[in-house]
This record gives C-alpha cells, sequence and structure tokens, in this order.
C-alpha cells in the first residue's frame, strides 16, 4: 500500500520532470523536484515558523507560570495549556512537518535504489501513461541512453563511501547537505549572550544550583544545531548521492524560505508598532488575522441587535 500510494506516485513525478527536461539531466530533475515539493510545503512552513517564533516569545510566562504553581505539575501543565490555546498556539506542529516529510524522503529513497539496482526501473516501474512520452520511448529501446548524472560532474548512482573507496564529488554534496542543515537549525534558534551551555548548567547543578527547566531545554536546543547534520552526514555517506543532492537542495530551499518568512515577520511587527505607537508581543501579530475575524463579528453583532432593539 505504501508503494502504490506514495512510492510510485512520487517516482512517477520526479520520471514526468526528468522525461521533460530539455537534455535530460537526472540531477537537475531532482533539484527541480525538490523546489517544487518545498514551494508546496511553503503554508505549512510559513504556520510552523509562525508557532516557533511564538513559542520563544512565550518563554517568560512560562516561567512565571512554573513560579505561581509551586511544583503542582498538574496545575502546572493545565495553566500551560490555557495560555497555548489562548495565544492559538499548537505545541505538536512541527511534527506535521515531519510526518509529511519523511515519507516523501523514504519513497524517494525507494524509488531511486530501484534505478541504481536497474536503470530498466526507469520504464518499468512508471505508469503507463508516461510510456508514450518521446524520451521515455527512446529509454525503453537504449536504456543505456539514462544518464544519472548532475550536468555529468557527479554520477548520483554512486555513493560518496563505498568499498571502492571515497567518491570526492559526491562526498561534496554530502558534506553540504550536512552543512546546510547546521544554518537551518541555527536560523530558528533564539540568540542570547547570557545564556549558558548545557555543560555550564550541569557542572552549576552539581555544585548544588538549581537548574532552571526551560533553560536546560534551550541548552539542549542549541546542541542540536550540531546533532542533526551529524546523523544527516553519517546516515547520507553511504548511499546514493542522488539523495544527499535532495538533501542538500532541500537544505538549501528551507533555509531560503525561513529567511524571507521571518524577514517578513518582521518587517510586519514593525508596521503595526509603528502604527498605534505600542508596543506587540509576535504571538499577536501572529494571530492578528484570528483576532480581525473576531472583531468583525463581534461589530455585526452588536449591529443585529441594534436592529432587533428598533
Amino acid at each position: 500500500m505504501f508503494t502504490t500510494l506514495i512510492v510510485q506516485p512520487i517516482f512517477n513525478l520526479l520520471v514526468l520532470i526528468y522525461t521533460m527536461l530539455p537534455g535530460h539531466n537526472f540531477g537537475l530533475a531532482i533539484i527541480i523536484f525538490t523546489v517544487l515539493i518545498r514551494l508546496l510545503m511553503q503554508p505549512m512552513v510559513k504556520k510552523q515558523l509562525h508557532q516557533a517564533r511564538a513559542m520563544r516569545e512565550l518563554q517568560p510566562e512560562l516561567k512565571r507560570i512554573k513560579v505561581e504553581t509551586k511544583g503542582n505539575r498538574q496545575k502546572e501543565s493545565q495553566m500551560i495549556m490555557e495560555l497555548y490555546k489562548e495565544r492559538g498556539i499548537n505545541p505538536f506542529s512541527p511534527i506535521g512537518m515531519l510526518i509529511i516529510q519523511l515519507p516523501i524522503f523514504i519513497a524517494l529513497y525507494s524509488g531511486l535504489q530501484r534505478i541504481v539496482a536497474d536503470p530498466h526501473a526507469i520504464t518499468s516501474f512508471s505508469y503507463p501513461a508516461l510510456h508514450h512520452l518521446s524520451w521515455m520511448k527512446t529509454l525503453a529501446g537504449d536504456i543505456t541512453q539514462f544518464d544519472g548524472s548532475l550536468f555529468g560532474i557527479v554520477d548520483l548512482t554512486r555513493s560518496a563511501v563505498s568499498k571502492t573507496g571515497t567518491y570526492w564529488p559526491a562526498m561534496t554534496i554530502v558534506f553540504g547537505s550536512a552543512v546546510m542543515q547546521y544554518f537551518q537549525s541555527k536560523q530558528l534558534m533564539p540568540t542570547d549572550k547570557n545564556s549558558r551551555g548545557l555543560r555550564k548548567i550541569l557542572k552549576d547543578a552539581s555544585s548544588g544550583k538549581q537548574a532552571d527547566q526551560t533553560e536546560v531545554n534551550a541548552a539542549v536546543g542549541r546542541n542540536t544545531r550540531f546533532l542533526l547534520p551529524m546523523m544527516i552526514f553519517f546516515f547520507t555517506v553511504n548511499i546514493a548521492s542522488a539523495l544527499s543532492l535532495y538533501w542538500f537542495t532541500s537544505g538549501l530551499v528551507a533555509f531560503l524560505q525561513q529567511a524571507k518568512i521571518l524577514k517578513q515577520d518582521e518587517t510586519e511587527l514593525e508596521t503595526i508598532v509603528n502604527k498605534n505607537g505600542k508596543t506587540i508581543i509576535e504571538g499577536e501579530v501572529i494571530n492578528k488575522g484570528s483576532s480581525t475575524q473576531q472583531a468583525k463579528s463581534h461589530k455585526k453583532g452588536k449591529r443585529k441587535q441594534g436592529r432587533g432593539r428598533k
């Protein structure tokens, strides 16, 4: 079912892009495919970033709740959930991005593995509707016409590290994908010069100084900037570099998407502050659309009440 509903459609979308491209470059097809997927995910990316920024702005409120509840976990959880509801925040929103991206990556991996094992999969695993395309007919007659490279420079069917040694063109893409993941994660991390590292927090805790859980979570989050790139590097270094190209392109586009959305948020926030002459927290900017709608509904209700009195 996974193959039929997810792997094959994604594989055929990639094949369609590949066959329609002038020159039929497989690497360029992967890049276009990745950009297309990231653009389709733009609304979800924007929502996730808004949620992440709002969560960061709530840290002082969360600390206040922790002090007020005095260790009462049940009351603390209840107050936190009420605060999330009030600000329109879903703490589980990042899971949605993972749920979408992981099947795409697995499906792409499965499809590319078929091509690496047998290039004839380009035609045998594709939908019959694609078989009528001119380039598909060419490949059906002579599969050696398939060039699984990136502009003839990198053989995307080879891994960076194999029994034959290190394939440096592929290693460059693997390293680039890890670097992009680092900057993508760093872009979302709040910067605080006074924040302590995890090692410093643990050292102070061993000397009897109590650590704040929020500070611990922030320190752990900062460490993931290095953990995720390392995981990606060691995961992709032994598989076909076509997957590394997908990951690198996805990370680059995500970085640009995040930069654009974060810049738009800052501009929108400055505009509202300058217009109203007062400070507004980011959570209010994020929820201003729903607040405006509520205000309109409230005004409409008042007009109806006025007509009822008449």
